[in-house]
């Protein structure tokens, strides 16, 4: 695997882990970013906090599996 290719898995890696801790954790500055605004009035600051969880999992899951299946030599 290349370099930039595991630059990209890690950086799916600590995208979802920081969407996945911000969630768990509750940051104000987190859920009261412009970005995240939308999605905490259109789900609440609860269903904000459950939807970037469990995308952060999907992007650390995401990189993982690529990491190990992504690419046959």
């Amino acid at each position: 695997m290349e370099t930039s290719e595991l630059l990209v898995l890690a950086i799916f890696v600590l995208a979802g882990l920081f969407s996945f801790v911000s969630s768990l954790l509750n940051f104000d500055w987190y859920f009261n970013s412009r970005k995240a605004a939308t999605v905490v009035r259109l789900l609440g600051r609860g269903g904000a906090r459950i939807f970037y969880g469990l995308l952060g999992l999907g992007l650390i899951v995401a990189g993982i599996l690529f990491f190990f299946y992504g690419r046959a030599a």
